[in-house]
């Protein structure tokens, strides 16, 4: 796969005349180079069904004269970028007027995404009907004319519906057309068959061809789905809905499933389909280097003006992000991450609270869990149930994890090898509120306050000890041989109708209501939801807590940095080139308008102080690409080091 790539979109209205005028290949190549871009997917067929070439089984647009995708991947393959070729699979326009019986409903008969017929948008396709022959027809022509580099298939994923053809054949099948399993089972089923049936109709044409089926989030825990494409790409805009929590999380994932993935976000300031839109070239800057980090090549979102011409400010605006990428490649090939905490979340863990077809971009539990693990630079991955644990010295089992037999004896035998797992609120409890590994405490229900008061038995810098408040209910412990880390001080009542103190909560009562985080034999404890508190409220304390619990269970981490809390690390080895490289990153998003988090300025962080765990000592410790050579110690198993100033994005290689 290639490191610097354009996702460019042209939904284009059959209203707007001179479609793809403009072009020029000479223009579109020099846009190209400015924007260092080495692969840019360009579209078949877009969202209002119209295709951009000739077609016998499509429509091509009416308003385009001439051959478009043909000119942009010769135009292209002749400057030695790749095209991906795009084809909208769940959305298409021209095929619902003509077969509203093939589009997915909801079960109140509406079509999503527009809803009802007299509103402007797009409507949603089944491909539980006749529509995926039409599709498949659509990819084979794509696969028999073009000489593309892949196959990129637009708003798919397992989606219940409520057509006349699947309902009658949930019916048939004995089930109730409304029974939430079956509609799952139904939506699984479906999507697998168009999947399969995609990578056959490739195959007859192109056997082992590039193909992604995009649903704007990768399912967590679900590797039969993600496998069914050839790699995997994070659209992740963070402007657009996502959030910057999103693609950290997204990413820490997929670089475990044995896939290439890339990150994609946007050009724009909002999100897909705004004309005129920039994003502070800082901002693109800082994700294309936190891509980078997370070991993920990167696309950038785009759109095409109906007259076809590229937009230079654009490529100027993509182009110094994708330059600075350039020359930071050779460090980054063959890179795998060096994690020595894992964090099983709650949605692969099948616990969070979306369900099939919702297609969360995150749930709060994970995305707090991943804050926290970020926050305090932590080097992680996400995995889900299928993967192996033993590779990490910490397991970390966020606020909803209950454990089955199999999931225990998981657990179990990971903890017997050594490792030490971090859980809080109802995770490795059994189905019968039992606590399934030995914390050193016993479970015995729920404490009623909330909010309630926490009060650590260790040092927590920059506070001293005192009565902290946490928005949430703890549950109720005593301890059987564990260590407690913190007790509870709970208020003197919940705030009510008949008995209320003050303007928002009651005071604490300045007593000890028993322990809320006990270290035993298999980890630490945190009776409190921590994770979803975190991503909801935000209190530092609370996370300060969380990170010395981890550091407790952890000792000390493979990464010391004193970097600012904004600040992120990870660290990756090359094995070929027998070194690690360690990326720091600092950048500062805000809320700007309505919640919208963006990136403005960069400001450098100086002298940031950082100690690695390295089984040798290294022949150099190196800035790159510049090269520049450090002092270091190597004292105990560790390298320890100064790095002058990170900018933004700052690598550091560590050679055998």
């Amino acid at each position: 796969m290639r490191y610097r790539q354009i996702h460019l979109d042209f939904h284009t209205s059959e209203k707007i005349p001179g479609i793809g005028a403009e072009f020029s290949a000479e223009q579109f190549q020099a846009m190209l180079k400015l924007g260092h871009v080495d692969s840019i997917t360009c579209f078949s067929k877009c969202h209002h069904g119209w295709s951009y070439h000739p077609t016998e089984v499509g429509k091509q647009h009416p308003e385009l004269d001439f051959d478009l995708l043909g000119a942009q991947i010769e135009a292209a393959h002749a400057i030695d970028v790749k095209v991906p070729v795009y084809i909208s699979a769940g959305l298409d326009e021209q095929t619902y007027w003509k077969h509203p019986e093939w589009a997915r409903r909801q079960a109140d008969g509406s079509v999503p995404w527009a809803g009802s017929n007299d509103r402007a948008g797009y409507h949603e396709m089944c491909m539980n009907t006749g529509y995926l022959d039409l599709l498949l027809a659509e990819i084979e022509e794509v696969c028999q004319r073009y000489d593309g580099d892949g196959i990129f298939l637009d708003i798919v994923s397992p989606r219940p519906c409520w057509c006349n053809t699947c309902v009658s054949e949930r019916m048939a099948d004995g089930s109730s057309p409304n029974d939430a399993t079956a509609i799952d089972e139904q939506a699984r089923r479906v999507y697998l068959t168009y999947t399969r049936s995609v990578r056959a109709a490739i195959d007859k044409h192109k056997p082992g061809h590039k193909v992604f089926h995009n649903g704007g989030h990768i399912r967590q825990g679900d590797r039969e789905l993600a496998h069914e494409n050839t790699h995997l790409e994070l659209e992740s805009l963070p402007t657009g809905g996502w959030g910057y929590d999103h693609f950290p999380l997204s990413a820490a994932y997929a670089r475990t499933v044995g896939m290439p993935f890339l990150g994609m976000s946007g050009k724009f300031h909002f999100s897909w389909g705004e004309f005129g839109g920039f994003k502070h070239p800082n901002a693109l800057r800082y994700e294309v280097a936190a891509a980078a980090a997370h070991g993920a090549r990167f696309s950038v979102g785009d759109q095409l003006h109906p007259g076809g011409m590229m937009e230079e400010a654009t490529y100027a605006l993509i182009g110094e992000a994708y330059a600075e990428l350039e020359t930071k490649e050779p460090w980054l090939e063959g890179s795998t991450n060096c994690a020595d905490i894992a964090l099983l979340s709650a949605e692969a863990a099948g616990t969070s609270e979306a369900g099939i077809g919702q297609m969360p971009k995150n749930s709060k539990v994970d995305a707090g869990a991943s804050r926290i693990l970020n926050e305090g630079h932590f080097v992680y991955d996400v995995v889900d149930r299928e993967a192996a644990f033993d590779g990490y010295k910490v397991l970390v089992l966020p606020d909803a994890i209950r454990c089955d037999a199999g999931l225990t004896a998981k657990l179990q035998a990971f903890v017997t090898s050594g490792g030490k797992i971090v859980a809080s609120g109802t995770s490795c409890l059994t189905s019968d509120d039992a606590f399934a590994l030995d914390f050193g405490c016993t479970m015995v229900g729920e404490h009623p306050h909330d909010p309630d008061y926490i009060v650590p038995k260790f040092d927590l810098p920059p506070w001293r000890n005192t009565a902290f408040l946490i928005y949430g209910q703890a549950r109720d412990i005593s301890l059987s041989g564990g260590e407690a880390l913190a007790h509870r001080d709970p208020p003197y009542f919940n705030r009510e109708i008949q008995h209320f103190c003050s303007h928002r909560h009651t005071p604490n009562s300045k007593t000890d209501g028993g322990p809320v985080i006990v270290s035993g034999p298999a980890g630490s404890y945190i009776a409190y939801g921590v994770f979803d508190i975190y991503a909801k409220h935000g209190q530092q304390v609370i996370r300060d807590m969380v990170i010395y619990t981890i550091k407790h269970e952890l000792g000390r981490a493979v990464v010391e940095t004193s970097l600012p809390a904004a600040g992120r690390v990870t660290l990756t080895r090359q094995e070929a080139n027998k070194r690690e490289v360690l990326h720091l990153l600092f950048a500062q998003p805000s809320k700007r308008g309505d919640g919208v988090e963006v990136i403005e300025d960069l400001v450098p962080v100086f002298n940031i102080a950082v100690s690695v765990a390295r089984g040798a000592k290294p022949s150099a410790v190196t800035l790159a690409p510049s090269g520049e050579a450090l002092e270091f110690d190597y004292t105990d198993g560790r390298v320890s080091f100064t790095v002058p100033t990170v900018e933004c994005h700052q690598m550091v290689v560590l050679s055998d």
